[in-house]
């Protein structure tokens, strides 16, 4: 606790001494419960805070897909029966993540989970996590597997291997308003203050040497740029571009990366990058650009000690082997701008109707089945519109039985000419994927053999647990022009493992690349 400070700070230092035996450690969090009669109002952003059910409204209610999911049949407040309550409906990408909390049943009172860096948070910025829920509980998740499953090996130990790590500090924060008491009041203060914390990081005061202060930091400055040349000729910006920090690995690699830290922050319009506060150590420069597709990463292992550093410039090439034919969606690493339904009237969160994060409902790998009750998915190119007419999951279908059937949607395009002997690429990139194969087969659906697979992938859970991203991944198809006509041809999307409800792949971003010119 710090003089005049409405609150106290909590850090964690984390250490294994050579010699240690192996252990995996699947979660580290602070979580902390409120009182039930007082605390009832939750907040984790703007557009997400409601008055919420109790933990016995919880017991008393009936378990759904999976336990956390609970249908209210018999709360203490009426207005609740008949909706669903799920903390996974409340979790927020780390780069979100700066406040949350509750308030009071008059107002009066917030109770506030502040943070003011993800540097120590397992997986770097969109690594999803969860915030706030019904306790009233309000967390915060240092490290774990959800939306990301056991690829995410993290904190997995061997025997004899060190690590020390520093979890925080975190700062929870009260407020109160007697005099106009309103919620939304309380949350802008809320909000205001983790500004404040984020401005004032790295903290000064806490006194562990394995706390370094500003002055024992780095900071590093350079300029991306992206080199695609079927887009422009010559090298451009790459703005409002994610560049980071991370332990040395492959290329996207800081998504699995659980014991070391991160350090991130955006481009500008022209490309140039800041990154301020970096602890000594040795890294690698990663990035990824909003629209374009793929993961770059610096070939220079980057070591720093305190002071300022000119990295200069570095140049991303997309991956790409020709023109653009067609292209699905956005590639943004979400499957955000695809069609998410409305949720079942009947299993609903009535926060998230009308919603832009309708995602966040219960339920939705159902509404698959509702919309398409007879045949799958058919997308047509230059015809059918991605916001509309692409489901943002591709999941089982519900048969009579309630069994779970593979699905195979269908991209149905025109080709003028085409190169037999020539190799086409279609470009498959996955927002997120869980107990999933996905086959690819071109013009002949019934073909014993796919021209591609994926082979099964995935554990994020993302579609069970309302995300609208995992783990992202991409593959690059190659296609022989012999297997393409000059005229109507259909590329077959089959999601070949059935027999598991929540089994499918979200998809960020799909493409047909021609020869190369």
């Amino acid at each position: 606790m710090l003089r005049g400070q409405p609150g106290f700070y909590s850090y964690a230092i984390f250490e294994r001494s050579n010699g240690w035996p192996g252990v995996d450690i699947s979660e580290l969090r602070i979580a902390l419960k409120l009182d039930h009669r007082r605390f009832n109002y939750m907040a984790v952003a703007d557009n997400i805070q409601r008055v919420m059910p109790t933990a016995s409204d919880r017991q008393n209610g009936q378990p759904l897909a999976y336990p956390e999911a609970v249908f209210l049949t018999n709360p203490t407040n009426l207005t609740f029966k008949g909706q669903v309550d799920d903390k996974y409906e409340y979790s927020k990408d780390n780069k979100d993540n700066h406040v949350h909390g509750w308030i009071t049943s008059d107002s009066q009172v917030g109770f506030w989970m502040i943070i003011p860096s993800y540097e120590f948070k397992t997986g770097g910025p969109i690594k999803r996590e969860l915030t706030s829920h019904v306790g009233p509980t309000t967390l915060a998740a240092f490290h774990s597997r959800h939306y990301a499953g056991a690829t995410l090996k993290g904190l997995k130990f061997v025997d004899g291997e060190p690590w020390k790590k520093v979890f925080g500090p975190v700062f929870v924060y009260l407020n109160s308003n007697s005099d106009n008491p309103t919620s939304f009041s309380l949350w802008e203060d809320a909000k205001h203050q983790s500004v404040k914390e984020a401005r004032k990081w790295p903290y000064d005061f806490p006194a562990s040497d394995d706390y370094p202060h500003a002055t024992q930091r780095a900071t590093v400055r350079g300029h991306l740029k992206v080199h695609d040349r079927y887009l422009e000729r010559s090298p451009f910006p790459a703005k409002s571009a994610y560049v980071g920090l991370a332990p040395p690995g492959a290329p996207g690699s800081w998504q699995l990366n659980a014991k070391g830290y991160q350090f991130w922050t955006q481009t500008d319009g022209c490309g140039h990058f800041t990154i301020r506060g970096i602890r000594p150590g040795k890294y690698n420069l990663y990035a990824w650009v909003p629209g374009i597709m793929g993961d770059y990463k610096s070939d220079l292992d980057i070591n720093l000690r305190p002071g300022e550093y000119k990295l200069g410039e570095f140049v991303f090439t997309p991956p790409r082997n020709g023109p653009t034919i067609w292209e699905i969606g956005i590639p943004d690493r979400t499957a955000a701008e695809f069609y998410v339904p409305d949720g079942n009237p009947r299993l609903e969160n009535p926060l998230f109707i009308n919603h832009p994060e309708k995602y966040r409902q219960y339920g939705l790998w159902e509404r698959y089945t509702d919309l398409y009750p007879d045949h799958d998915l058919v997308f047509r190119v230059g015809v059918s519109d991605y916001r509309k007419d692409w489901f943002f999951a591709h999941v089982t279908r519900r048969s009579e039985d309630n069994s779970r059937l593979p699905t195979t949607w269908q991209i149905s395009f025109d080709l003028r000419q085409v190169l037999p002997k020539a190799i086409y690429t279609l470009q498959l990139a996955l927002a997120s994927s869980a107990g999933a194969e996905v086959q690819v087969r071109v013009n002949d659906p019934n073909a014993s053999s796919p021209q591609f697979s994926t082979g099964l992938i995935g554990k994020d859970n993302a579609i069970a647990r309302h995300g609208i991203h995992g783990l992202y991944q991409l593959f690059s198809v190659n296609i022989p022009g012999n297997r393409l006509v000059s005229g109507p041809n259909t590329i077959f999307l089959r999601q070949s493992r059935g027999g598991y409800i929540f089994s499918g792949v979200m998809y960020d971003y799909l493409r047909l690349e021609g020869p190369a010119v």
